[in-house]
């Protein structure tokens, strides 16, 4: 079967915009994207697009000005990516399951002309706006938006002729929203050069695994405020396949789509496929179609993997890497992947093409073979900062563009890339970013509560869980069920810790008066190889 692209192709599409406009000339009757029984083929993704540009210019929208997206996941968002890129604007996707003052945080900081939202995020969404500064106009995804305008009724009375703004390369398109250790999070800008300037590269590796034949169909299940979500949804339309997006992860739909719309590539997190292999019909399914799984945010259990590879029958590649490095930067490939079990499979894998990971200790020198350290990293996938933060762009990315991963690792004679830990106090809970001062800032107003740490602990289900140690108030009687209520009323959900322990003496804390997490943490990691799960 022949390739989808030829290798010249990736060279006529600069931007996103121009990932259109190219497939709409070429591929004009192809199926882009198909959501809960609408198709969208690449020409009509192409007027679309220049639909939502001139829509985006009439509404005053200037380039390198930014607009937001709250909702679970559509092809119209992939319109709404596509169409900011062709009037020079940048897209921000919000989680659909942060909390309004979350959101409203986020709208601020990009400072969003536009708020476009999802059917399930009116109500959050006009909180959001109510408490924000910018006050962006909202336009509703879908129908019964509560008296607000909709996506499709704005994006048809604008005109379909390509505005032909001038936009670079390096001109940022994406900003994905992470986490912030100091508990507000930090907008990453990905350009178009960081999306699109390796495809060729990637290409003429002659990597099955990363290459995309004729016919076939790709899944984007990942939420889209992630880079597993847009990024997966932006390599299949690169690579012009059918893109079938799933609203939201749901197990038993997963099965459905891979079935009914013969699904050959998907990418998931560990967490995700175990909920699709213990769903009751995951061994009656019909898989022939499926070629190949990625996974990544943390690596999968042995007997995990032996078991997935037993269901779904196709080829598995690990990915490591994060939203400041658009993506994947290291992979271990199908062939490293043994059901028995092997020491490769410890390993996070091999630099992608172009890509340069070296090891540094804490004065910045670089290590030799199987001395850990901190991980950095160089590529074209480097971001192009931090929105709006230039000292913590510098702080993580040096002047020689070597970007520094917070995490903790080791590098063998073969170049496998192995991590022991994270430097920083991230959690990984399900692909899921939580950093523990933003959970701990939604705890301490507990009135039972003097101190508080949170910390991830080894989870079966998601990897890694959110646990918060408090030593209580004296003469109080705490509750962690009520602790964690109180968390989950001031921040979202999945942030807030699942479990509460307490301690009878202050947390332990180093000379200046930092929370030693990792003396918290020991108990609960005891016995394992690696810090991270």
């Amino acid at each position: 079967m022949a390739a989808s692209l030829r290798p010249d192709e990736f060279d006529m599409m600069p931007t996103l915009g121009d990932v259109a406009r190219h497939h709409g000339r070429t591929r004009a009757d192809k199926v882009a994207l198909s959501f809960e029984g609408r198709a969208t083929t690449y020409a009509a993704l192409d007027r679309h697009t220049n639909r939502v540009a001139n829509g985006l210019i009439a509404a005053g929208v200037k380039p390198g000005e930014a607009i937001a997206y709250h909702g679970k996941n559509s092809d119209h968002y992939f319109e709404l990516a596509l169409g900011a890129a062709k009037a020079g604007a940048v897209i921000a996707p919000i989680g659909w399951r942060l909390a309004a003052s979350e959101v409203a945080y986020i709208v601020d900081d990009a400072r969003a002309k536009l708020l476009f939202v999802g059917a399930e995020c009116v109500d959050c969404a006009r909180s959001a706006v109510s408490e924000s500064q910018a006050r962006p106009r909202m336009i509703a995804m879908e129908p019964g938006g509560q008296g607000l305008e909709t996506y499709e009724a704005w994006r048809d009375a604008q005109s379909a002729d390509d505005p032909r703004v001038a936009v670079e390369s390096g001109d940022t398109a994406l900003l994905l929203y992470t986490s912030g250790t100091t508990g507000r999070p930090k907008g990453v800008m990905l350009t178009h050069a960081n999306l699109l300037r390796s495809r060729r590269t990637l290409s003429e590796a002659a990597m099955g695994w990363n290459e995309w034949r004729e016919g076939e169909v790709n899944l984007v299940a990942m939420p889209a405020a992630h880079i597993g979500g847009t990024g997966w949804g932006l390599v299949g339309l690169i690579n012009a396949v059918k893109n079938v997006v799933t609203r939201e992860f749901n197990p038993m739909e997963v099965l459905e789509m891979i079935e009914r719309e013969r699904i050959a590539k998907m990418f998931m997190v560990p967490a995700a496929l175990q909920f699709v292999i213990r769903t009751p019909r995951a061994r009656e399914i019909d898989y022939s179609s499926l070629t190949h799984i990625l996974y990544g945010a943390s690596p999968i259990p042995v007997d995990l993997l032996r078991e997935c590879m037993e269901v779904f029958g196709c080829e598995f590649v690990q990915q490591y890497g994060m939203t400041e490095t658009t993506g994947t930067i290291v992979y271990l490939p199908p062939e490293d992947h043994d059901p028995k079990g092997n020491a490769r499979m410890r390993s996070a894998g091999l630099p992608m093409p172009g890509v340069e990971i070296c090891i540094l200790d804490a004065q910045g020198n670089r290590l030799g073979p199987n001395e850990v350290g901190e991980i950095a990293t160089r590529s074209l996938a480097n971001m192009k900062g931090y929105w709006r933060k230039p000292d913590a762009t510098s702080a993580t990315v040096d002047n020689d563009g070597w970007l520094r991963t917070g995490d903790a690792g080791y590098l063998d004679e073969d170049g496998y890339l192995y991590i022991q830990d994270r430097i920083k106090d991230m959690i990984c809970s399900g692909a899921e970013n939580v950093y523990p001062a933003e959970v701990e800032n939604a705890i301490h107003g507990h009135p039972h509560v003097a101190e508080v740490a949170v910390i991830g602990v080894p989870d079966e289900k998601w990897g890694e869980a959110v646990k918060a140690i408090v030593v209580p108030k004296p003469g109080v009687a705490p509750d962690a069920d009520d602790i964690i209520a109180f968390a989950r009323s001031r921040i979202a959900h999945y942030k807030a810790p699942k479990s509460v322990d307490f301690l009878d003496r202050p947390l332990p804390r180093n000379p200046s008066g930092k929370i030693l997490r990792r003396e918290l943490r020991e108990p609960y990691w005891a016995g394992r190889e690696r810090r991270v799960n």
